[in-house]
């Protein structure tokens, strides 16, 4: 591996792409006749300070990534990259993309995306290894984007954004528990926890996820009640959210591996399916 793809790698580039659509959701819903540059230049900030806290992650977990399957090939656990190289590329990254927000947009959404960056690198991070706390934790971060991206191009926290931050808020939690269900024997090599109640695979969990998955489905229907978009996107967030609920049922059903890998990969389709309806029914 280069050193040019190494440095790549720990953008983490997939993740940070759907972290900065999804602030580029929030500025299009806030500013639904911004111009395209605007909305790329969103888009950018949110991938250079997603990439930054994905940086912070990696250096605090080099030495648990050497212990799992799934990370012990990644730049710092086989050398390719230094802790000072990581640190110096996170920092670049960090200050580019809040500057970049600050001085372009505002400096709310600038500050916001401050606090998105040290909620996941110096909380959740750490919390991983103590409670599963750290899903509620790391779901604040992760549901900024688009809350960043309202505020981007409107300059303020309305209701709008609130409901933007809720729907992908509640969204994290049968995404995580999901991924930590089918990732769970090499999360326990590192000491994670991420599973709730007590950390197990077992009917109670997938309750916990069939009951947060649930949540969606009224959640999906505020942005027709506060007239951010209209009936079809509230259809398309309707039918999601059911098709994704279904899913769920297989899953207090079997308390598989398999059942658990559906309901992540339905997690991957439903919030961009849903963000996309709303923002075309709002153009």
């Amino acid at each position: 591996m280069s050193k040019v793809s190494a440095y790549i790698q720990l953008l983490k580039l997939r993740l940070s792409s759907v972290v900065a659509f999804s602030s580029a959701i929030g500025f299009l819903l806030g500013r639904p006749d911004g111009r395209w540059v605007d909305t790329c230049l969103v888009m950018l900030a949110g991938l250079l300070v997603t990439g930054s806290a994905n940086i912070i992650n990696q250096i605090l977990e080099k030495d648990l990534d050497k212990l799992m399957k799934r990370t012990a090939k990644r730049p710092l656990p086989k050398g390719i990259l230094t802790v000072t190289d990581a640190t110096v590329y996170c920092l670049v990254l960090g200050v580019a993309g809040i500057a970049l927000l600050g001085f372009y947009f505002n400096w709310l959404s600038a500050m916001l995306s401050f606090l998105s960056l040290l909620l996941y690198g110096f909380f959740y991070t750490p919390l991983k290894r103590i409670s599963p706390i750290c899903v509620f934790v790391g779901a604040i971060p992760g549901a900024l984007p688009p809350l960043i991206g309202w505020v981007a191009g409107t300059g303020y926290v309305g209701v709008e954004a609130l409901i933007l931050f809720g729907i992908q808020f509640i969204w994290q939690f049968p995404h995580f528990w999901a991924i930590a269900w089918v990732l769970d024997d090499d999360y326990k090599k590192a000491g994670f926890k991420m599973l709730p109640m007590a950390g197990g695979k077992n009917l109670k969990t997938a309750i916990q996820i069939m009951i947060y998955t649930l949540l969606l489905i009224p959640l999906g229907l505020l942005p027709l009640q506060f007239g951010m978009a209209g009936k079809t996107s509230a259809f398309v967030a309707v039918v999601c959210g059911v098709l994704f609920l279904m899913q769920t049922f297989y899953l207090m059903h079997t308390c598989s591996k398999r059942a658990a890998m559906n309901i992540m990969f339905g997690s991957f389709l439903y919030l961009p399916i849903v963000q996309i309806a709303f923002v075309v029914d709002r153009l």
